[in-house]
């Protein structure tokens, strides 16, 4: 059977040949019930533009698509350091891109990618499911960073959350830590969320019949600064603060020190990420090792475009616990 043509695809949607270039690449001059009917009827026909992964063997661009939640901060430039040293020295390029929230606009910066890369990656946790099923462009190899845990049908690059906040747990209640504050992220994001459950379930395993403290967060340092100021005030009793990433970590320290608080003396405090900003101002946290993560991303993504690793494994990457002055032993 022979591959479909645009031309096919726009006889099946009953649009034009210039609609359907337009819906494909993203373009906002299409309306929304054009661009569905399009995008559905490449899916069933299964079309792959000329200039994508169609003809990889004949015309590969030597691109990777990169898409993530943000593209400031300690954690993404990181995470763009190992990707970007590993696409280099493979004879890549790299296309970033960035999507804030699960809207059209999300689903547009994936469409984009279409024709312009030869594969994908994507780190969305903020989105759900169907949404990022009905957005990754049709026959482009993707692989997807902690993404939704339904999507399992492809390389994916995980963290194991679960196992990295009972370590941090386990570590503040041997250092006598008793009533522990952990400062989440986002609601809508999926590390969060796991983290935030994990918690949840090691504050039951190791200090029973204590209910779990949560804050809500948004990975920001204003977020714990916000819960500095409310320790300060006497709205929390803790002597500990786990924080969801280490920006919250770094605000909620610095907040508590510039209010005259022990660290850790009388509160310890904990972070996520091992962001270098932490390892110089002597932040407890849990080691992800950033930028090897996003080196490992890469490799996987060009491995399987050169057909040396086409498989649709889930890879686990475990966190390191990180002990450093913010979290010494109570007395």
């Amino acid at each position: 059977m022979s591959e479909a043509t645009i031309r096919d695809v726009a006889r099946h949607a009953q649009v034009s040949i210039a609609s359907v270039s337009r819906a494909l690449n993203g373009l906002d001059n299409v309306r929304a019930e054009t661009r569905d009917r399009v995008l559905a009827a490449a899916a069933e026909l299964g079309y792959v533009p000329h200039a994508g992964a169609r003809s990889l063997s004949l015309a590969r661009a030597h691109a990777i698509g990169v898409v993530l939640p943000d593209l400031h901060g300690e954690f993404f430039s990181e995470f763009v350091r190992g990707m970007d040293r590993e696409a280099g020295q493979r004879g890549y390029v790299m296309l970033l891109s960035n999507i804030h929230d699960e809207s059209e606009q999300a689903a547009n910066a994936l469409r984009a990618m279409r024709g312009r890369v030869d594969g994908l990656i994507v780190m969305a946790p903020h989105l759900g499911e169907p949404m990022l099923r009905r957005s990754l462009p049709a026959g482009l190899p993707s692989l997807l960073i902690n993404g939704p845990a339904g999507m399992t049908d492809g390389p994916t690059v995980r963290l194991d959350n679960a196992s990295a906040v009972e370590a941090m747990v386990a570590h503040l209640v041997e250092s006598n830590r008793r009533r522990i504050v952990f400062i989440g992220g986002p609601e809508d994001n999926v590390d969060a969320q796991e983290r935030a459950a994990a918690f949840r379930v090691s504050i039951a395993r190791h200090l029973s019949g204590i209910q779990p403290v949560l804050l809500s967060g948004d990975f920001t340092e204003e977020a714990g600064e916000a819960a500095a100021r409310a320790i300060v005030a006497g709205a929390l009793d803790c002597d500990a603060v786990f924080a969801a990433n280490d920006m919250m970590a770094l605000g909620c320290l610095q907040g508590l020190r510039a209010a005259g608080v022990d660290v850790p003396g009388r509160i310890a405090v904990a972070g996520f990420d091992d962001v270098p900003l932490a390892r110089y101002l002597g932040l407890t946290t849990m080691r992800v090792r950033i930028a090897e993560m996003g080196a490992r991303a890469i490799t996987r993504l060009i491995d399987i475009l050169e057909g040396k690793g086409a498989d649709g494994a889930a890879e686990r990457h475990q966190a390191e616990l990180v002990v450093r002055s913010t979290t010494a032993a109570a007395d």
